[in-house]
């Protein structure tokens, strides 16, 4: 009792100093005319978006993921009941632009009748990274599903390490983003390493590309091919700035700079100014590594996309990839004006970039990778009918090892250590449980993917067709997506070979076509 009637006169002795303050202070006015009241206004913005995700929204309201789109995710990644009851709560009828998938009674594939079916499927691209241009080490990508650009620097150790783990396990690929290579990704995870413009990871002293540098790191790593990024949908056309604050030692050492000091990225590469040089750089890091080169990129101005195709049919040369970033993409930070309206959101950017490929005959000798929110097999599947050959996850990936959607990425504090360089923060993630529910997940996701192709009538998410997808315009109306996006009725698809060679590896004794086998009876 003399403790409480001790801290009483304290309490409120702080609160009438707090009071004070706000009467005097002159910098926010509903503080000077609501004292110390007004302040609560501050604390629920603050926690506005954790409000939200948990009290206030709907199923689909919440962005940029819904509280159901975060729930398949949460529950594929533990293993838990993904599925949902009572039918959509979507509203189909009257939601423009909606896509509708459209199964097929028979179909060549005959889906599987196992509760279990799927679980652990084998999903290889339906095409070979690098061999149309005869890369020496050119290879199928096992997984039609990847982990995004995530950079260590703009994720934790521990995130990093979950998510190349995570990799391992689902036998899947992880982009290292511009970071450079850290030794979080070096837990069995099979890489792509990517190249911005400060060329972390593979510069000399004076911030300058190095090719010899490059050539020992990839030789030291299992690193299976070269991004360049030109841009990314969120933040497209812009350089970046990591205060010398957070430049601690283990990112000084991963991105080759000075700790401690401001590291600028610039906004463009230092190595090429044009289409023509681009590709002479391609082809001298494919000659150099051996490695299939690609470049990612946001979508805006279609006269580079134009230059870059018509060189690429008319000289010889040529990226091996090509990875489509959709405006809808997310990042760490960036002004909200770039992520809000900056860049074409995926399938218009995807489209128009595909079908300059294709107008040049040149589609079916680039593997063609989506980013944007397509890791959710509804975006997935539309993203194969319009060409795509592989798919990135990056925030789902994020989600799967313990990110809420706090949209605390920018300010260092995310609350469930992945988008953090604080310790204390970082510390609570456990790797080791993590990276389980990342290639649970990742695993999840294929498994739906293969299910929904099926129903399409093939055995391949690479083999659905523009014409297995309409978009509702509204009560009434859909519109096939070919005609969407003015795609010829070929357009979409691997060339006849590839799909004769995915067909094989997906089913390479099983009869297709013809009826399901028998219901198997229960003995015992």
């Amino acid at each position: 009792m003399t403790w409480a009637r001790r801290a009483v006169p304290a309490v409120a002795a702080a609160v009438a100093a707090l009071a004070a303050r706000d009467l005097i202070q002159r910098d926010h006015a509903l503080l000077r005319n609501f004292p110390v009241l007004g302040r609560a206004r501050y604390l629920l913005e603050t926690i506005g978006p954790e409000l939200r995700q948990y009290i206030v929204a709907g199923n689909n309201e919440e962005r940029p993921f819904t509280r159901d789109q975060r729930r398949w995710v949460y529950a594929s990644a533990k293993q838990e009941n993904n599925y949902f009851g009572f039918g959509t709560d979507n509203d189909i009828e009257y939601t423009l632009g909606y896509p509708i998938i459209k199964h097929r009674t028979f179909g060549r594939a005959v889906p599987p009748s196992s509760p279990t079916a799927g679980h652990d499927v084998r999903l290889p691209s339906a095409k070979v990274l690098g061999a149309a241009r005869g890369r020496a080490r050119a290879f199928r990508p096992e997984s039609v599903v990847n982990i995004s650009g995530m950079s260590f620097g703009s994720l934790s150790g521990n995130a990093i390490t979950a998510l190349n783990k995570g990799a391992a396990l689902a036998g899947c690929l992880q982009n290292t983003g511009e970071g450079g290579l850290s030794p979080y990704h070096r837990n069995g995870g099979e890489l792509v390493f990517q190249l911005g413009t400060a060329y972390f990871g593979c510069r000399d002293e004076h911030g300058r590309f190095s090719l010899d540098r490059l050539k020992d790191l990839v030789a030291g790593a299992p690193v299976r091919a070269l991004e360049i990024k030109l841009s990314q949908g969120a933040k497209p056309s812009l350089g970046g700035l990591l205060p010398g604050a957070k430049v601690s030692a283990e990112i000084a050492a991963t991105r080759g700079i000075p700790a401690g000091q401001d590291c600028v990225s610039p906004s463009r590469h230092a190595e090429f100014s044009d289409c023509d040089s681009l590709l002479d750089w391609v082809e001298l890091l494919a000659a150099e590594t051996g490695l299939p080169v690609g470049i990612k990129s946001a979508v805006g101005d279609l006269g580079f996309w134009q230059e870059l195709a018509t060189l690429m049919r008319d000289t010889g040369r040529g990226v091996d990839f090509v990875t489509i970033d959709g405006g809808e993409g997310g990042t760490g930070a960036a002004p909200l004006i770039f992520t809000d309206s900056v860049s074409l959101p995926f399938q218009q950017g995807f489209s128009r970039v595909y079908k300059i490929f294709a107008e040049h005959d040149l589609h079916e000798q680039v593997v063609f990778v989506g980013g944007g929110k397509l890791g959710l097999p509804d975006n997935a599947i539309v993203a194969f009918a319009l060409g795509c050959d592989l798919v990135n996850v990056g925030r789902e990936a994020m989600l799967a090892i313990g990110c809420i959607q706090a949209q605390k990425c920018h300010t260092d504090t995310c609350p469930t250590g992945v988008a953090t360089q604080n310790t204390w923060l970082a510390r609570g993630l456990d790797p080791t449980l993590k990276s389980v529910r990342a290639a649970n997940y990742l695993r999840t996701l294929r498994r739906d993917l293969t299910k929904v192709a099926e129903a399409c009538g093939v055995e391949h998410p690479g083999l659905i067709g523009t014409d297995a997808v309409e978009i509702l315009d509204g009560r009434t109306g859909s519109t096939p997506l070919h005609q969407v996006y003015g795609y010829r009725p070929e357009w979409g698809l691997p060339s006849p070979a590839d799909q004769a060679e995915i067909i094989r590896l997906m089913v390479p004794e099983a009869p297709q076509g013809g009826s399901a086998p028998p219901s198997a009876t229960a003995v015992g």
